[in-house]
């Protein structure tokens, strides 16, 4: 039961923020503004300027934008000052100066997509299945100047299932994203919310994903390597080069476990299946893409590229 409706700044930029906005907008509270990206140049040529994702739903529904290229700035800042807020929310966005985040006297809420103080970082979803993980979650919590280090106050659980994606994570966590906010302002505006400080002893870090995350080693096992592109999946994709000017990014696959394959080496018939040796097993390619070319299904490639058996990826 609200006790009280809070007026608020959301601040957010990808579709993942945007069920969390739609439900604040819905609810009882009041989401006086939203803050969000610049919009960018992209399309073909780059000619085409890109609204954000919560920018579009909030000029849909009428709810002021201010875009600043600088959160340090006076003037921005001045402007969020004058819209008095009770509270911020921010889902997706970026780091946040203290000037910005420490301005409402209920302080700043933060939307994290792991169960912390789990995967800390830029990157929560990616390496939750990277690393093979069976359950992952969202965490709200009050944010201080260390990045995800702030008091929590609600957790959910969402299970990773064995051939979940982290596209397919990531759309499990965004549905979420809205009741677990609302139990954490129902809290708050109530007087009632209780904070828990992330234990230090279990910390794990989830950097952003550089290309050398992407390669893949062949002399990981075959689980290991289902579970990186699996974690690179829909982006950037799991990759190995064929020849020295060709990749293939692997985009699915599944496992052949009693497969004896040389690491690195292919298995194929050039019809059905392409097959290449690990540590431990065989990574059965289902989905690749091969530099400057689409995505296919592996029977696809194989009606045009043929490969030779035996002989290695590099």
């Amino acid at each position: 039961m609200i006790d009280k409706k809070l007026r608020i700044v959301f601040m957010g930029t990808p579709e993942f923020a945007v069920p969390t906005l739609q439900t604040l907008h819905e609810s009882e509270h009041e989401v006086a503004a939203v803050i969000t990206s610049v919009d960018k140049l992209g399309g073909r040529g780059k000619k085409q300027l890109i609204q954000s994702a919560v920018k579009k739903f909030a000029e849909a529904h009428s709810i002021p934008v201010l875009q600043p290229k600088n959160l340090k700035s006076p003037k921005f800042q001045e402007k969020l000052k004058k819209i008095q807020a009770d509270i911020q929310v921010v889902v997706a966005f970026r780091m946040l100066p203290v000037a910005v985040w420490d301005m409402p006297p209920l302080g700043t809420i933060n939307i994290h997509g792991s169960l912390l103080p789990l995967y800390r970082g830029a990157a929560p979803i990616h390496w939750a299945v990277m690393n093979g993980d069976k359950v992952t979650g969202l965490t709200t919590f009050k944010l201080k100047h260390e990045i995800d280090t702030g008091d929590m106050i609600h957790q959910v659980k969402v299970k990773i299932d064995p051939d979940d994606t982290t596209g397919s994570v990531h759309d499990k966590l965004m549905l979420e994203g809205g009741p677990i906010i609302m139990k954490t302002l129902e809290d708050i505006a109530a007087g009632e919310v209780q904070y828990l400080q992330q234990d230090e002893s279990l910390v794990s870090k989830a950097p952003k994903i550089f290309r050398e995350t992407c390669e893949i080693d062949f002399n990981k096992t075959a689980q290991e390597i289902h579970n990186q592109v699996r974690g690179l999946n829909p982006f950037p994709g799991a990759f190995t080069r064929i020849t020295e000017k060709i990749e293939m990014k692997i985009l699915s696959s599944s496992i052949d476990e009693e497969s004896k394959l040389e690491r690195k080496m292919i298995e194929t018939d050039n019809k059905t299946y392409l097959k290449i040796g690990t540590s431990e097993g065989a990574l059965n390619c289902l989905s690749v893409q091969l530099s400057g070319k689409k995505r296919m299904e592996i029977n696809d490639l194989l009606n045009g590229y043929k490969f030779e058996n035996r002989t290695s990826v590099m």
